[in-house]
């Protein structure tokens, strides 16, 4: 069944049918010359009309000058029920689709409408056939004829459920583009921003505008495959079922930083499409970074404050304190360092300390500061337990200015780094400070027993290890004091032992 009536009425409401100039519909031009398929007088014009109508998400009907209707698509018979070859012909909306006692305010605001110029919208009730009531939204404008003169009025309504559903999408999007708490990106089927609310854009240290159709790589120094297979799987096999935790670099004023973002990935389809067409990805973020360096930071003092609790129950079974210092030692490498080495001072202290009356005795005052090495991690071939060494007592050939140098100088710990330089001279680095060759961080905190400085302890860490930091330092020094304390019961029990 046609949507319209037949071609006098549909002429009725097109434009004008009489002849145009030379200059329109003539050969060449862009324009189908008069009674032309496009036409609505041409025999196929109604039925592509009809076509046209008929495929509109919207309902929609149309009156003449007198009222009477002249159109209704299948998108109004499907919320009313009542079928276009019902519809079509009728007078006004009256005892049919709108109550008798609510027709007067409905024609009034329809025939307002065709004397208002652009749009009006109205809400009213309409009856479908069975005889319920449907609250809808209707836009209503007038079809003007040749002259100018108003020659009928389209009405295009549906129910207002749907047209709220529809606005509180809208405004959730225009929500989460301009004022949402987290960071919103949508990725266009190629993995490139299309829209970057403001919080994404402060995130990624760049402007809104700046940042869309770049490629993901110019937006994140780190951390773009993660995030890049992340979209992919998500254009192919939908959205993942959890958040998922990415560490990202980003650009600020003061430089590369990590953050950590808790992301949820969204695809996004056409709603137009019969099949799923992937349109891109919805990427939310938000960034989690201090609290997930707060679980960092907890986990690592359980597991370090465990090892301490380890170490000194395994080393209260030692019978030779000696012992104990390597299994304090060997405790505290398990994630901490990739190797470790233990210096004694010659001669008993420090020379600052030459007043000291403890086990060694002290240092005469002008004597130079030596150091023989007593313990030492395997520095080649895979990890190993500490092993005791320097029976012979020959110091260890530390230039000056060495850190375990200035650690037992100052007796306080001393950080060191290669920086960021080239291998070959990472390695020459640690060469001339007598460490191993894959050495670039170290860390040396003073051994300190009854008011004097015994040694030093000096944790390394390979290229693969980050600098150590404040909280890597308060955890040396706490094995330093039991290492200390082992070593001075070690040259307590041995001097004893040679008393005797």
């Amino acid at each position: 069944m046609s949507a319209s009536r037949h071609s006098g009425t549909t002429d009725e409401l097109g434009p004008d049918d009489g002849p145009e100039p030379p200059d329109r519909g003539g050969a060449g031009s862009g324009t189908p010359p008069p009674g032309g398929p496009g036409h609505p007088g041409h025999p196929g014009g109604a039925d592509l009309l009809a076509a046209l109508l008929d495929g509109m998400d919207a309902a929609l009907c149309a009156f003449d000058a007198d009222g009477v209707v002249t159109h209704w698509n299948r998108e109004a018979e499907r919320i009313l029920g009542w079928t276009a070859a019902e519809a079509v012909g009728r007078h006004g909306f009256a005892g049919w689709a709108v109550r008798e006692a609510d027709a007067e305010e409905v024609e009034g605001r329809l025939r307002a409408a065709m004397r208002a110029p652009g749009r009006q919208v109205h809400e009213f009730a309409l009856v479908t056939k069975d005889g319920g009531r449907v609250l809808v939204r209707t836009q209503s404008a007038a079809v003007r004829g040749p002259d100018g003169t108003p020659a009928g009025l389209y009405c295009a309504f549906s129910e207002v459920h749907a047209q709220i559903d529809l606005e509180r999408s809208i405004a959730l999007s225009e929500a989460l583009l301009e004022d949402a708490s987290w960071g919103v990106v949508l990725v266009d089927a190629d993995l490139r921003p299309a829209v970057v609310n403001a919080h994404a854009a402060r995130a990624l240290g760049t402007g809104r505008t700046a940042a869309l159709g770049r490629p993901l790589g110019e937006l994140l120094t780190q951390g773009v495959e993660e995030v890049e297979n992340a979209l992919t799987h998500v254009l192919a096999e939908g959205a993942p079922p959890a958040l998922a935790e990415m560490w990202v670099g980003v650009r600020t004023p003061d430089g590369e930083k990590r953050r950590c973002w808790r992301s949820g990935f969204l695809r996004l389809a056409s709603p137009l499409a019969e099949e799923p067409v992937p349109l891109g990805v919805g990427w939310v973020f938000q960034d989690v970074t201090e609290a997930k360096q707060g679980e960092q930071e907890a986990s690592v003092l359980r597991f370090r404050g465990n090892q301490l609790h380890r170490a000194a129950r395994a080393a209260a079974e030692c019978e030779d304190p000696a012992e104990a210092v390597t299994v304090h030692l060997d405790f505290a490498l398990a994630g901490f360092a990739d190797h470790a080495l233990i210096d004694r001072v010659t001669g008993g202290t420090a020379p600052s300390e030459a007043g000291g009356t403890g086990a060694g005795g002290g240092r005469p005052p002008g004597a130079p500061l030596r150091l023989v090495r007593i313990v030492e991690t395997p520095s080649g071939g895979g990890p190993g337990p500490s092993t005791l060494t320097g029976r012979a007592g020959i110091p260890v050939r530390y230039a000056d200015g060495h850190p375990a140098l200035q650690c037992v100088a100052r007796a306080g710990s001393v950080r060191a780094g290669a920086g960021s330089v080239a291998p070959d001279q990472a390695r020459e680095w640690a060469r001339t400070r007598q460490w191993p060759e894959d050495t670039v961080h170290a860390l040396c905190a003073a051994l300190r027993s009854r008011g004097r400085t015994l040694g030093v302890v000096t944790f390394l860490r390979g290229r693969g290890r980050s600098p150590f930091e404040r909280s890597d330092t308060a955890y040396a020094e706490d094995v330093a004091v039991r290492i200390a304390a082992a070593l001075d019961l070690a040259e307590a029990v041995g001097d004893r032992g040679g008393d005797a």
